[in-house]
């Protein structure tokens, strides 16, 4: 069971073991689970040392393998620790049904690197639970020591198997205040016992029989619906008595994220500065300036997500930067801010959270809130964002994964902005394809010319700049297939203005056996497209929500030429149907010798959440009688 960057396990045994009946009753209440964890226990223990909040960890969980094929399904386990969780002792070991103890002999610990970059030198700890059988019990213990108090991690109530009880306790001593936040769908199903005794405030969060999480390969990171706690150490009382604010408010957690700024020299060297003066030589504009270093910087340093310890947090002076050619997002942030500001363009580091969090400064003041950093300019009193990770981007939108995301500018050591980055409104992000068809002896023949803007330009762009020479036929055909799957491309060529904000793509094509001719007549369904099909959402069954990457217009238009001695015998009804998520319009027409069929697509939505699923599934209703629409054609006598 792998943990991600900012989630660990621990354990503790158990005492006691389940009889035959036991495990006979849970494989009833789940026929369909292979194994279960029957205890997933994880403790905290927050007390003052040295003057400062210090923080032990400790978890223990018991799996119950209630098949024979369990061990094929998940005999390998692990955990994770780094320089911020330092283990302190771990164990594993599997009770067989016969009750005899068998230890793990044999640990493998590796890299455990996530996606974005805000993380440390975390390290997975793998093995095999031994003589895995129907009955078993595989045991984890884990035990570590939390180095940095502001980082404590948040506690997952569920994972990949239903648990019978998951519990998070924690003991914080009195001179300490804890704060916490319930986050997550079905968090009503969480129960909290606060107990004292005579030094520590006891804090006991407990899902009895959690259900798994369910995955869905459109829904947004599992911190949006899994349910969790968030807590966190607001205030201390120190040694003489006095009250020191921790992780109190914002103005808490942008001291704390500024101390990592304090640790780097981020002042340009001769060699940055000789690239700036190039790049900006005779430019006078502000942003035109802006965008030749954002250029450069996305051309010429390469994005590499490594991190070890404190590098973790801290970014890499500029000078060393350019020197390398590549660095992870904060190292892209530095060079960014070191060379505008060099160029005369005020820059500064900033944190945010991708999409994947549903956090936001304003409601949780705490560092897991931002798991990325960029550069923000100020252009004549407007901020700018700026990404340098990604190749594509165009100056002056931001990558999809952070819109909508607050975002924490450093102005300096004492002064910052919370700003919302924008969403980029659907009007820039559009598809127009458009397809020439004339009926042939094989059935059609046509032409195709298709055109990106904004996201969906960049997202193409990014994949022409990996593509090679082998795949790029059958990535092509994947491009431009419609009607049916023997779609057959003959030719294709990309337009010489081709850029990451505008593309255009040309084809000529095949489609055999698309039409049919019965007698005098030609059969004819235009819809080359059936978007959406089988996107039904299983409402009101399916909780999780839906994480669309931006917002888009797409607009498809058929064109068919009329054969020469034929008419239109039927031109099916078109429709239109809009809510507030999204719509569509399906329009027939005839002009001249064609028969053109209009089909547009917008998307309103980032998220969709439980309430809006029904009214996703309402145009969907309406659609899909519509792909089922066939035109005919007459032969005039």
């Amino acid at each position: 069971m792998k943990c991600s960057a900012i989630i660990v396990l621990f354990l503790i045994p158990f005492n006691t073991y389940l009889f035959a009946q036991d495990f006979d009753a849970i494989r009833k209440q789940y026929p369909s689970e292979k194994a279960i964890l029957l205890n997933r226990l994880f403790q905290y223990n927050i007390s003052i040392k040295n003057n400062q909040p210090y923080v032990e960890s400790h978890e223990s969980q018991q799996i119950g393998y209630l098949s024979n094929a369990a061990a094929s399904y998940m005999s390998e386990y692990g955990f994770s620790h780094s320089d911020f969780q330092k283990l302190i002792s771990y164990e594993a070991y599997t009770f067989t049904p016969d009750s005899k103890k068998l230890k793990v002999s044999e640990f493998k610990t590796s890299s455990n690197k996530e996606s974005f970059v805000f993380y440390d030198d975390v390290k997975f700890t793998s093995f095999n639970f031994p003589s895995i059988e129907a009955g078993s019990v595989g045991n984890l213990e884990v035990s570590w020591q939390n180095t940095d108090a502001h980082l404590l991690s948040p506690y997952f109530f569920s994972g990949y198997m239903p648990n019978l009880n998951s519990e998070l306790q924690i003991t914080v001593d009195k001179k300490i205040l804890l704060k916490y936040k319930l986050m997550g769908l079905d968090t009503n199903n969480i129960s909290l016992t606060i107990t004292s005794n005579s030094g520590n405030n006891i804090y006991t969060f407990q899902y009895k029989n959690c259900p798994s999480d369910k995955k869905y390969s459109d829904a947004p990171g599992y911190s949006w619906y899994s349910p969790h706690v968030l807590f966190y150490i607001e205030s201390f009382t120190d040694e003489s008595g006095s009250k020191k604010p921790f992780l109190s408010n914002i103005n808490d957690l942008y001291n704390f994220n500024y101390s990592y700024l304090k640790a780097m020299e981020n002042k340009p060297k001769p060699e940055l500065k000789r690239i700036v003066d190039s790049l900006t030589n005779n430019v006078t504009s502000q942003e035109e300036k802006a965008k030749k270093i954002y250029t450069w910087v996305q051309h010429n340093i390469k994005y590499v997500a490594f991190e070890n310890g404190m590098e973790g947090f801290v970014p890499r002076d500029a000078a060393l930067v350019c020197n390398r050619r590549y660095g992870d997002c904060k190292d892209m942030a530095s060079i960014l801010t070191a060379m505008l500001n060099t160029a005369g363009v005020p820059a500064y580091f900033t944190w945010i959270g991708t999409r994947d969090l549903p956090y936001t400064f304003s409601n949780e003041p705490l560092p897991m809130v931002s798991n990325h950093m960029i550069c923000t300019i100020n252009l004549n009193g407007k901020f700018v964002f700026l990404d340098g990770t990604d190749p594509t981007c165009v100056f002056g939108l931001t990558p999809s994964g952070i819109q909508d995301k607050e975002a924490m500018v450093a102005i300096n050591e004492k002064e910052y902005k919370l700003l919302k980055v924008p969403v980029i409104e659907k009007s820039k992000n559009t598809i127009v394809d458009t397809t020439w068809l004339e009926l042939s002896p094989i059935g059609l023949k046509g032409k195709i010319k298709r055109t990106l803007t904004g996201y969906q330009a960049m997202s193409f762009y990014g994949e022409l700049m990996y593509w090679s020479k082998k795949n790029i036929n059958e990535s092509m055909t994947r491009t431009f297939e419609r009607g049916s799957n023997k779609f057959k491309l003959d030719t294709f060529y990309i337009g010489k203005d081709a850029s990451n904000n505008e593309i255009s793509v040309f084809a000529d094509f095949e489609l055999p056996n698309y039409s049919k001719k019965i007698g005098n007549d030609y059969y004819f369904n235009p819809n080359l497209f059936k978007f959406y099909l089988n996107e039904h959402i299983d409402y009101p069954k399916r909780k999780v929500p839906i994480e669309n990457n931006y917002l888009f217009k797409k607009k498809y238009v058929t064109l068919l030429k009329i054969p020469e001695g034929f008419k239109v015998s039927y031109l099916p009804q078109g429709k239109s149907f809009h809510n507030q998520l999204w719509g569509f319009d399906l329009k027939y027409e005839q002009n001249k010798n064609y028969v053109i069929l209009t089909q547009e697509f917008e998307n309103n939505s980032l998220m969709l959440t439980y309430a809006d699923f029904e009214q996703w599934n309402k145009v969907l209703e309406n659609l899909y009688p519509l792909y089922k629409e066939t035109l005919s054609l007459t032969k005039i006598n």
